[in-house]
């Protein structure tokens, strides 16, 4: 039997499916918002639909979502999902947010437009209306107290949610910036939980690449925060392969298929990898934050012995810390030694987070068990408070060969020298219980969360290297 349908049964059809799917809801709504480009739909965009979905139904209430850029993750989460809930639910309060607010108002702008446009209102305008008096670019609201406001991640203020999505919180400078990183980590963890409307029910979306190890992503996954987490890499690495709450998990199966080959076929991606570098493609891309085998610095350049050959001479260089806090830096104490036949051995790391008293103590315990034959290092801050310091712990330290030397140039610069000789294959490792946690700083410099223990070695290395000896400190004002 052949059944005709009509193009009011065909509409109809149509506007159920949307409805009921997000993805739906996205295929039929593209041609309002992009009328002249073509919709290229991928597992990845479904994937996004279908967590949104489940925060919709409350099945998931904090969700991080890490994709490479060029997902439609602004488009789906910023501007579809609003409209398409308000189809649901007309009275909830959706907060976008992003790094710059330019980008925060571009996705409430493009959420008004879609949801004015003839094709949303003659599907469902009888749900809710527009109020004239409540339509700026920041914002915008329906006679069903629903709202859509957009603003600065860092500037978030006055307004509640039901819904916060926060989308990229940090650009690619901002994450090269220790001090934007710090005031993005205070504004998600004491200013985003406060804006929300209930904090029982109401849901936190973060959609983002990964661009550092202290960005919010990391936050997120290095604490107990309740997210689920949503990862898709570009290229598919089978031990970090994705699995979700709901039931999701990634559908590729051999290493390095692509994420999006309709959209990003393996030559564009050949080509913006170049373009991107290792860290760019490891986060932006790869949705970690350093390369796979890493970036300044890779595990494999250094050979690990079992023993140290005699004859070998040993500086220690330190990284100085003086606090409990286990989110704050560590002080750090690298030994690195200089063979006989020229090669560079690193043989011991220690560290620890503690208070000034129990830093000095970790350096005199440490010189004790390295003997006098081991010369030491100590930075020595700017300023006079910085000058006492270094005096202080040089005459803590009597009757070891200590010194205390102003730092010169940034991390990244002081690291170049022994990155230079590790990558040459000139740099062993002794083994022991330590190497895990120091290689796996290493690997991440200089975008890691911590940085102590490369700056403790840096410090061994670019004394050991240097062709002057060491020469007592002199400080002005204490001899």
């Amino acid at each position: 039997m052949n059944v005709s349908l009509t193009a009011t049964d065909i509409a109809a059809f149509k506007k159920e499916l949307a409805e009921r799917s997000l993805m739906d809801f996205i295929r039929y709504g593209w041609h309002v918002l992009e009328p002249s480009a073509e919709l290229k739909v991928g597992w990845a965009i479904e994937a996004i639909c279908e967590h949104l979905e489940a925060v919709t139904s409350g099945e998931i209430q904090r969700l991080l979502i890490n994709v490479p850029p060029g997902s439609m993750k602004s488009l789906t989460t910023g501007v579809f999902w609003p409209a398409w809930e308000w189809i649901k639910e007309p009275s909830k309060r959706f907060i976008g947010t992003a790094h710059k607010e330019p980008l925060a108002i571009r996705d409430s702008r493009k959420c008004r437009n879609l949801i004015a446009s003839e094709w949303y209102q003659s599907n469902w305008g009888d749900k809710f209306k527009l109020v004239t008096d409540q339509n700026a670019k920041r914002e915008f609201g329906n006679d069903k107290s629903g709202e859509r406001s957009a603003m600065a991640f860092t500037s978030m203020t006055g307004a509640r949610g039901d819904r916060v999505a926060l989308d990229d919180p940090l650009s690619v400078d901002d994450a090269k910036s220790e001090a934007k990183l710090k005031a993005v980590e205070a504004t998600f963890l004491e200013a985003l939980p406060t804006r929300l409307s209930d904090p029982e029910k109401s849901a936190i979306v973060v959609v983002m690449q990964r661009l550092h190890e202290k960005d919010p992503s990391g936050i997120i996954l290095d604490g107990d925060h309740g997210y689920e987490h949503l990862c898709i890499p570009m290229e598919f690495e089978p031990e970090r392969k994705c699995f979700t709450s709901i039931g999701w998990e990634d559908p590729r199966k051999e290493e390095g298929e692509l994420f999006f080959p309709e959209r990003f076929p393996i030559d564009v991606v050949e080509r913006d990898k170049k373009l991107l570098g290792p860290y760019g493609t490891a986060g932006q891309f790869q949705q970690r934050p350093a390369p796979r085998g890493g970036g300044m610095f890779q595990k494999d350049w250094f050979n690990v012995v079992r023993a140290v050959p005699a004859g070998t001479r040993f500086v220690r260089g330190w990284d100085l810390a003086a606090t409990k806090d286990e989110k704050a830096a560590w002080t750090a104490g690298v030994k690195i030694g200089r063979t006989p036949n020229g090669r560079f051995i690193i043989a011991d790391s220690t560290r620890i987070q503690g208070t000034a008293a129990e830093v000095e103590r970790l350096l005199k315990n440490t010189a004790s068990q390295d003997g006098v034959s081991v010369r030491g290092s100590l930075p020595q801050d700017p300023g006079q408070a910085g000058k006492a310091q270094a005096s202080y712990l040089v005459r803590a330290l009597a009757g070891f060969t200590y010194k205390a030397t102003p730092e010169s140039g940034d991390k990244q610069t002081r690291a170049e020298p022994l990155a230079a000789q590790a990558e040459a294959g000139n740099v062993d490792i002794l083994e022991g219980a330590w190497n895990k946690e120091f290689l796996d700083e290493l690997v991440v410099f200089p975008f890691g969360k911590f940085k102590d223990q490369v700056d403790a070695a840096s410090r061994a290395f670019n004394e050991l290297a240097s062709a002057g000896e060491f020469e007592e400190i002199e400080i002005e004002g204490f001899y």
